[in-house]
């Protein structure tokens, strides 16, 4: 479920520095932006934060960005990040905005892994090309992504994991390198492994987590 609409979210997320304004004037550059030149992964609906903050934190060698496009939710991702002062990662930034518009921000070969937890699952068939692992979305990440690079799905739900799974096997330009049916109760493949809010939420009551990693051939 989503956070109700802050009425000064969208200022307030718009003011802040850690917020990309024109992610169309990095497409191609995205390196100037970061403290360091450093390979760059992306979070596509990132929510409050809580996974790509511990991403950077534990992966200072690597430059992350995360794009969510409700600003009331990356609202509160902001404020989690300037709650953590000069503990808060330099090697971070948010893009207000979608999925559908990952073109405009960034060229060819510039993301070196991209991470899809708990989306959206569209559920009515209807809407299935609204699914991050849709045709659609697998068309831009293949322009985005560098060759051999990865794409993690994690997801509870056991409909849209079953229609990803097929998606990335029919697909000749990706290989599945990966797949567990239970993360948490998978020793191997959970050492490491970085929660979300969800994840958590979901998890404590019971249901297990299921992940997938696709590799851009």
């Amino acid at each position: 479920m989503r956070l109700r609409h802050i009425p000064e979210a969208d200022e307030f997320v718009s003011q802040s520095s850690i917020t990309v304004s024109n992610p169309e004037s990095l497409k191609g550059r995205w390196s100037s932006a970061f403290q360091k030149a450093q390979p760059t992964f992306l979070e596509i609906g990132m929510g409050k934060g809580q996974f790509i903050i511990n991403m950077a934190l534990a992966h200072p060698d690597c430059n992350y960005i995360g794009i969510e496009r409700y600003s009331s939710v990356l609202m509160r991702a902001i404020q989690h990040l300037l709650s953590m002062g000069d503990d808060a990662p330099d090697n971070l930034l948010f893009i207000s905005g979608d999925a559908s518009d990952l073109p405009l921000f960034f060229e060819s070969g510039e993301i070196s892994g991209i991470y899809l937890n708990f989306s959206d699952p569209w559920p009515k068939k209807r809407h299935a090309k609204r699914r991050l692992t849709s045709k659609r979305f697998r068309d831009i990440y293949y322009t985005l992504l560098l060759p051999g690079s990865a794409i993690e799905f994690k997801t509870d739900n056991s409909s849209l994991f079953d229609f990803s799974l097929d998606e990335f096997k029919n697909d000749p330009r990706y290989e599945i390198s990966e797949i567990t049916y239970d993360l948490h109760n998978d020793s191997r493949l959970s050492a490491g492994n970085i929660t979300t809010e969800y994840e958590d939420k979901f998890s404590s009551s019971g249901n297990p987590i299921k992940k997938l990693i696709a590799i851009r051939k």
